[in-house]
């Protein structure tokens, strides 16, 4: 599909409407390239399983459920993140950056449930994690070329430079910055960048009068680690840690003495949860949160959290009893100074 682009002849006012009616349709377009992306097993089995069938260079083999369950408690948005950066052995992107972030995220999902897990493999990109702004993605990257036009890249707010490359739509311009082209590497050399990074800023760079789509701050602020429910205009995590993992922290550090210190007993976990607002993103202070886990049926804990600040992050949390091989049903329950009533999440958790 080809798009009439050209803004000759209008006026500011219908240039803008204009330009918004083509966002629009190339953003309702976009479900077909979706739909043509691979299976987490396709990309496991072309990519993942050269290294993860095996354990090579020690990363968790497919079917070790001991060995992704310490990795799955961390939710589906940072195991992604963690394949989209690279992590100890494992390069970025798996070592192919052509991998597009939903392709990595249904392969992580599969590989999850191969060793136990029951996660539901991503359907489209709207299902993953928030991405920075088009205008931070810009100045902390695009710019180094796009400036001034260095390379014959297009210079940023130049609408006619621009507008050939649009014609084909933000999508065939998002995967050929995603493939590399020209003097351009895979990504702009910055394989941490999100295929809905680069579109917003693509759009950006097209129009930098438009504002940027989230606030300009690192992926890491705004995403944390942990299952995922939003509920009365929350976003609410939840994640568990071993106490026996926070028992290898040095003494005195703020995870050993957190909460009186790590309990001794067996099947001991830190819960913790993270609640954001849903729009600005920002992290929920001074809120009452408490954890119940429950075995239905048999048996039931609540736990009153604690403030506390886990990977820079203000969060709750709390020592919860876990049994191995065990199915709960967890709720987490917060009660911010603008609610009367407590917002619930439940969430379906295995400890294995």
């Amino acid at each position: 599909m080809k798009l009439d682009c050209s803004l000759a002849g209008t006026s500011p006012l219908q240039a803008v409407a204009r330009f918004l009616s083509l966002v629009l349709l190339l953003v309702a377009g976009s479900a077909g390239v979706q739909a043509a992306e691979r299976s987490g097993k396709q990309v496991v089995d072309a990519v993942c399983s050269s290294c993860h069938a095996t354990g090579a260079k020690g990363s968790p083999r497919i079917g070790d459920r001991k060995a992704w369950s310490t990795r799955a408690f961390q939710g589906l948005t940072s195991l992604t993140d963690h394949a989209l950066k690279g992590i100890r052995e494992m390069p970025a992107h798996g070592g192919d950056l052509k991998l597009s972030d939903l392709e990595i995220a249904r392969a992580v999902t599969y590989m999850v449930n191969r060793s136990g897990g029951s996660w539901i493999e991503p359907a489209t990109a709207a299902d993953l994690m928030a991405e920075r702004g088009g205008q931070h993605v810009v100045e902390i990257q695009c710019s180094k070329c796009h400036a001034k036009g260095e390379g014959g890249a297009p210079r940023i707010g130049d609408r006619e430079a621009w507008r050939p490359r649009l014609s084909q739509g933000v999508e065939a311009l998002v995967r050929s910055a995603v493939r590399g082209h020209g003097g351009m590497p895979p990504r702009g050399n910055r394989a941490d960048l999100t295929d809905a990074e680069l579109r917003s800023a693509i759009l950006y760079m097209y129009n930098p009068v438009v504002p940027a789509k989230s606030a300009p701050a690192p992926r890491e602020a705004l995403v944390p680690a942990g299952m995922h429910k939003v509920v009365g205009g929350l976003d609410i995590y939840l994640g568990f840690v071993p106490a026996e993992a926070l028992r290898k922290y040095p003494e005195g550090s703020y995870e050993r003495v957190m909460h009186g210190g790590v309990p001794g007993g067996d099947n001991e976990f830190h819960a913790n949860v993270t609640v954001l607002d849903r729009v600005s993103k920002a992290p929920i202070a001074k809120a009452k949160v408490e954890v119940q886990v429950e075995q239905p049926g048999l048996t039931s804990e609540t736990q009153s959290l604690e403030p506390v600040v886990i990977n820079r992050l203000a969060s709750y949390g709390n020592y919860v009893k876990l049994k191995p091989k065990t199915s709960y049903v967890v709720t987490v329950r917060v009660r911010t100074a603008e609610s009367p009533l407590p917002v619930e999440a439940r969430f379906q958790y295995r400890q294995y």
